[in-house]
């Protein structure tokens, strides 16, 4: 394990810098020039799940969100919108943990704790690079989702390491 961690350090680095690239192009385009409503309403023009989406309603960041409040493309927008932050943040998690795991290698609070810390870090400068776009706002309801997303990857990953260390132990001592 801690031989293919070395070999690949580089790109889990890469593929930081890559997410990061897009995160900071993605939060410099305006709402209009990202906005997926036009292409919802020409793929789903049937409206599927809109009688479950109708169940749904809850307050997120002070506003109510619900079908009848932002109508059906607004609401499924907002849906793939913040699955995009909770999957960026995740993968960005994982990537984290793994290039800087050998570094804390003996110390599990640490192998949490500081990928989780610069991912949450990261989240909070996207959201004020965002508020610098103009119609765009900054949120902190954004940067709690996406440190959820990263801490839930990191959790992950470390379980998967521990579970493949341990499995290779078993291994090495059986021979």
């Amino acid at each position: 394990m801690v031989r293919f961690l070395q070999k690949n350090r580089k790109w889990f680095w890469s593929g930081i810098v890559l997410v990061e690239l897009i995160l900071f192009y993605s939060s410099s385009m305006t709402y209009e020039e990202q906005t997926s409503v036009p292409f919802l309403e020409k793929y789903l023009k049937g409206k599927p799940l809109s009688n479950f989406l109708k169940t749904i309603s809850f307050r997120y960041g002070g506003k109510q969100q619900s079908l009848s409040n932002d109508g059906y493309y607004n609401f499924v927008e907002f849906f793939i919108r913040k699955g995009a932050h909770f999957g960026t943040y995740f993968v960005l998690g994982i990537l984290l943990c793994l290039a800087l795991y050998l570094y804390f290698e003996k110390n599990l609070v640490l192998q949490l704790f500081i990928p989780w810390m610069t991912t949450t870090g990261l989240a909070a400068f996207d959201e004020f690079h965002q508020g610098l776009t103009g119609g765009r706002t900054p949120s902190v309801v954004d940067v709690i989702l996406d440190s959820s997303g990263a801490i839930t990857g990191i959790l992950i990953i470390i379980l998967v390491l521990y579970l493949v260390s341990k499995h290779e132990n078993k291994l090495n001592y059986k021979f």
